[in-house]
């Protein structure tokens, strides 16, 4: 897979190596000529250059390109870049970074971003994961296609734990992708046995989220519902 990553800082050199190390090909750009510094990731391709200007993306080939992110620390040079992948050279999936979570509304498909990578988002999901068992917590959310990936640790009083995976009646549009368990990832297979305490990754549509919740903790769905009428009943 050919991969071209505009942003050659410390975002951009660290998406490049772990790529470069899984056996793709990549080409960094930068117009920030102290950023392209080809000792620091030596097996990319290097070009200094402006990645909003057509002229540049010419020259990086993305025409023959499979996949373009978009990791600059501005947001309009992002939703810029990924408007011309798409538009220009028809790239066939664009990776966008959202630095300002204040600008997450416009990084969709009416940019041309397939996938919008919030910072900021990750870290409080990955926060919301660390600390809580049983709560769907959304990951991120493919734009293009109005998926999300969502995480659950399963909790002890689930009706699926010891249940095998093929038994779930999992939603309409869901995909459990991952187990996560005792800190070594799963591919899942039907016959896989879900425990207590496992990491559930799972692609869903962002409407079946609370359906996928309920499905696996139907208590804490009480709960919040519960929650909800003390909100909303009428006062004393």
């Amino acid at each position: 897979m050919r991969v071209v990553i505009a942003g050659a800082g410390s975002v951009g050199r660290s998406i490049a190596r772990e790529l470069i190390h899984s056996g793709h090909e990549v080409l960094l750009i930068d117009q920030d000529a102290d950023d392209v510094q080809s000792s620091r990731v030596p097996d990319a391709s290097w070009l200094l250059a402006d990645a909003c200007e057509l002229a540049a993306l010419e020259e990086a080939g993305l025409e023959n390109c499979d996949v373009v992110v978009a990791a600059t620390g501005d947001d309009k040079a992002n939703l810029v870049l990924s408007l011309l992948a798409k538009t220009e050279f028809g790239v066939p999936r664009t990776v966008a970074r959202v630095n300002n979570p204040k600008n997450e509304w416009m990084f969709d498909s009416g940019w041309g971003v397939d996938v919008a990578v919030s910072t900021p988002r990750l870290m409080t999901a990955l926060i919301e994961e660390a600390v809580s068992i049983g709560d769907l917590v959304r990951i991120f959310e493919f734009q293009q296609s109005q998926a999300v990936l969502v995480e659950m640790t399963l909790p002890e009083d689930s009706p699926w734990a010891a249940q095998r995976v093929a038994e779930v009646p999992w939603p309409v549009d869901t995909v459990l992708t991952c187990l996560v368990r005792r800190q070594r990832a799963i591919a899942p297979s039907p016959d896989d046995v879900l425990e207590a305490g496992d990491e559930l990754i799972l692609v869903t549509s962002a409407d079946r989220e609370r359906e996928l919740e309920r499905l696996l903790n139907p208590a804490a769905i009480e709960h919040h519902e519960d929650d909800d009428e003390d909100e909303n009943g009428d006062d004393d």
